[in-house]
């Protein structure tokens, strides 16, 4: 089990819906694609990179909505900025990887709570 944390942290963390809005192959990474996403009106589009490639065609992505950690620090990955990070499932072995997506549409940058 993680390190136990007060619920004030807990509620530093800002989680959004996103779309995805385009997936581009990035140069030398076998795990990487890089992420155009729309956190709707307040916070716009955005850069991810994410190592979903192996668990996720490009086709299979495209128009998805995601659950995105928002105020996480920005992170070079390959020259390329991440402005967050999607989150996913990940079985203890890692072969496993699902996106966290909402079960009904819901505004782009709802919050998650």
């Amino acid at each position: 089990m993680a390190e136990i944390i007060p619920f004030s942290e807990w509620q530093k963390i800002d989680l959004r819906t996103a779309k995805i809005l385009d997936v581009e192959e990035i140069d030398k990474a076998d795990k990487l694609y890089k992420l155009s996403i729309d956190l709707g009106k307040e916070l716009g589009k955005r850069t991810l990179v994410a190592g979903i490639k192996k668990h996720y065609k490009k086709e299979e992505l495209k128009g998805k909505t995601i659950i995105v950690f928002t105020n996480l620090e920005p992170r070079k990955l390959k020259g390329i900025e991440s402005q967050g990070m999607l989150l996913a499932a990940v079985s203890s072995d890692e072969r496993d990887v699902f996106l966290l997506q909402p079960e009904k549409d819901i505004e782009l940058g709802s919050r998650v709570r």
